[in-house]
């Protein structure tokens, strides 16, 4: 393990409280943030770090902004570049950090990026609009891209829309760069897929659904000629499964934690962070505890590196909140004040 950690939060500006991105040092050893600065980047709504580690991208008005990481965990800025779309919500790389993939949630669209050798933001390769029913303003049933992520063979791109209830697959043509649709995994009607992550070794997807409030497991497999996704379990997000008032919640949050062996969820409405422990074997999961996290609208969340804490970025209440994990009681307890923030949207 590094001897040093940084965070970065995005968030968003356009109320003027905010520059964009907020930056901490970490004290891993007792899950605590330490303010350095912040980095001024329009309303950066999600942003995610290379897998070599040198660059940090955001979502930005402009579209895309590219932040070279420095030794000594500060960003300075390389370049940035307009997605020709309307603003995204999600970003992600891929596996060997040569394309930046953009999810567009008001207009449907998602969009790759060529890469630079140099980590910089180059050109627009492909851009693709999903269709569905309704009108622009409606929720469901019109396409809403939350998050485009590829799979851990780096085969395929796996693009959730959150407002048609489809999670649309795609392979990366090598020579054009295009996008081909190869599958489509469809998801109950109203469910709202929000999020997918893989296990640590690949063999199982993670789906958080937003409007049904829980989680489904499926195995996956990409040796074929297509990729093969099997349906394995759903299990609730919720205090309480059938809670009549469930409509007015909606899970937020999925992040894997290092040790590969536990999932970590957060659920707007009731305000709470669940844990799940994997079975690594079967992927299946076992719900350990759903307990409030002393904040509103827990819309991200990340587990340190040590696996004994975590953070959670609430928006609604302007504040970052920090907890230790205590495994053999099944708990969390808050091991810091609130940190005041903005918006916060993102946190890496």
């Amino acid at each position: 393990m590094q001897d040093k950690y940084m965070a970065y939060v995005g968030s968003y500006s356009y109320n003027g409280q905010a520059k964009g991105i907020t930056v901490y040092d970490v004290d891993v050893k007792k899950g605590k943030f330490i303010y350095r600065c912040e980095v001024e980047v329009d309303n950066s709504s999600y942003l995610t770090v290379s897998h070599d580690g040198r660059m940090l991208y955001s979502i930005a008005d402009e579209g895309v902004v590219a932040f070279r990481i420095l030794e000594n965990g500060a960003l300075s800025r390389v370049n940035s570049a307009n997605i020709k779309a309307m603003r995204g919500c999600h970003i992600a790389t891929d596996a060997e950090d040569k394309f930046i993939f953009v999810s567009g949630y008001h207009d449907g669209k998602e969009t790759v990026v060529r890469l630079k050798p140099d980590g910089s933001i180059g050109e627009v390769t492909d851009g693709v609009y999903h269709k569905g029913l309704g009108s622009v303003a409606e929720r469901n049933f019109r396409p809403h891209v939350n998050c485009v992520r590829p799979t851990p063979d780096n085969k395929y791109l796996c693009a959730v829309d959150n407002g048609i209830d489809q999670v649309k697959l795609y392979r990366i043509n090598k020579r054009q760069h295009k996008l081909e649709l190869v599958d489509i995994l469809r998801c109950p009607r109203e469910s709202g897929p929000r999020i997918i992550r893989f296990s640590a070794d690949g063999r199982f997807a993670y789906i958080l659904f937003e409007l049904s409030n829980e989680i489904k497991v499926y195995s996956y497999d990409g040796s074929g000629h297509t990729p093969e996704f099997e349906l394995l379990q759903s299990i609730s997000t919720l205090t309480k499964e059938k809670d009549e008032d469930a409509f007015h919640n909606a899970a937020s949050g999925l992040a894997l934690a290092p040790d590969g062996r536990h999932l970590f969820c957060t659920t707007a409405g009731e305000n709470t962070v669940s844990m799940y422990e994997i079975d690594t074997e079967t992927g299946l999961l076992d719900k350990k505890f759903t307990l409030p996290i002393s904040g509103d609208y827990p819309k991200d969340l990340v587990i340190f590196p040590d696996n004994k804490h975590i953070a959670v970025a609430n928006h609604a209440s302007n504040t970052v909140t920090t907890f230790t994990v205590d495994y053999d009681k099944n708990i969390i307890v808050m091991n810091d004040k609130p940190h005041h923030i903005e918006t916060p949207n993102s946190i890496h």
